[in-house]
């Protein structure tokens, strides 16, 4: 078992010092390094964080010749497939932030890589450490709600666009669905355990983030602000995926499971015009079930919790790594979430159905 956990970072931005600071609160782990391509990012992060004796470097692949372990990847999205995969070949495990990639194929690759290294390919989704997030699973999971054949998932924000590299499609690649829509996306795949998807029909606007009347970079504002999709799923279940950064509503509705014997209603966390989406927590769960043929609508406690979900995903990567663990959320199950929003583009551009085909690898 390795004693000390020699870790690197791709990317210095906001994310990164998340990753950075429960890197700090690990006795085993070292940062050793942190790789930034605007010159000077990268010293002046480990300046601020005080991560002692870390280099700094303008190019990741002269971080990739050291020796560590393993590497958190924070770099804009665009940037994560070359990142992840030159980090792979490197023999390097590898903690990607979300989304994994901006296109289908570019995630393929990614898992490909990963499968021909032998090595770790784990994308960051925190909420899956939220309790309430696994007892809603633990629930669909346990047969209690019968045959499960539609969910609705997604949330919307009055008002919660970003901007800067968020809202630039060359680095982002995409807005809402890859920002939030992700969360939304692997709140209700995790549940169902990852059922493959057949085909998608959807549609995507970015009225609002045009308009300088509700964003002061309109004139920048290249993604979509809103985004909408009926989902076909393997095994006779349908997803309804609805996401959005800004609207005239208090809210896209909650998520929820309908299935044969029950169903189940649940709400995001928080208040005010950003929340109402699934990158935080749960707010309350309902069961919907029949007793004696009386409708019982059963509220289930939600916990409360000090965890700090974003340490337990950084912290489950070095334990995998430790421990030669498989990767605590495979790239393998995040495939899927991908080859959803590429679907969903490429049907919004389209105007009609198309259908998801992934490789097997």
């Amino acid at each position: 078992m390795l004693e000390t956990i020699k870790v690197g970072i791709i990317g210095s931005g906001g994310i990164a010092a998340a990753h950075a600071r429960a890197y700090l609160q690990m006795p085993e782990v070292e940062i050793v390094a942190v790789a930034d391509v605007i010159p000077g990012k990268a010293e002046q992060f480990i300046q601020n964080l005080n991560i002692q004796n870390a280099k700094a470097f303008v190019n990741h692949q002269h971080l990739l010749e050291l020796d560590i372990d393993g590497v958190s990847i924070c770099t804009p999205n665009v940037a994560h497939h070359r990142t992840s995969i030159d980090s792979l070949f490197a023999d390097k495990h590898v903690l990607v932030e979300k989304p994994m990639a901006v296109t289908l194929e570019q995630a393929v690759e990614m898992v490909q890589a990963a499968k021909k290294t032998d090595k770790i390919l784990s994308v960051g989704f925190q909420p899956r450490y939220d309790p309430n997030m696994q007892a809603v699973k633990e629930i669909v999971q346990s047969g209690q709600l019968g045959d499960v054949y539609y969910v609705q998932t997604g949330g919307g924000r009055r008002r919660g666009m970003p901007g800067g590299t968020f809202i630039n499609k060359s680095l982002s690649g995409a807005g809402a669905m890859a920002d939030i829509g992700c969360y939304s996306l692997d709140l209700a795949l995790n549940t169902l355990g990852y059922p493959k998807p057949l085909t998608v029909s959807a549609y995507t606007s970015n009225y609002f983030g045009t308009n300088p009347k509700y964003h002061r970079e309109a004139d920048k504002f290249e993604v979509e602000d809103f985004g909408v999709a009926l989902v076909r799923l393997e095994g006779g279940k349908v997803l309804n995926f609805k996401i959005s950064w800004a609207m005239h509503m208090d809210s896209l509705g909650p998520t929820i499971f309908l299935g044969t014997d029950a169903g189940l209603k649940i709400t995001p966390s928080g208040s005010g015009p950003w929340s109402g989406v699934w990158d935080g927590g749960i707010g309350s769960i309902t069961m919907f079930h029949d007793v004696l043929g009386h409708h019982i609508d059963s509220t289930i406690p939600v916990k409360a919790h000090q965890i700090n979900i974003f340490y337990e995903k950084v912290r489950d990567f070095i334990v995998a790594i430790k421990q030669g663990n498989p990767a605590p959320i495979p790239g393998e199950q995040i495939l899927i979430n991908q080859a959803i929003i590429d679907g969903v583009f490429r049907s919004s551009e389209l105007g009609r159905e198309v259908d998801i085909e992934i490789p097997k690898i």
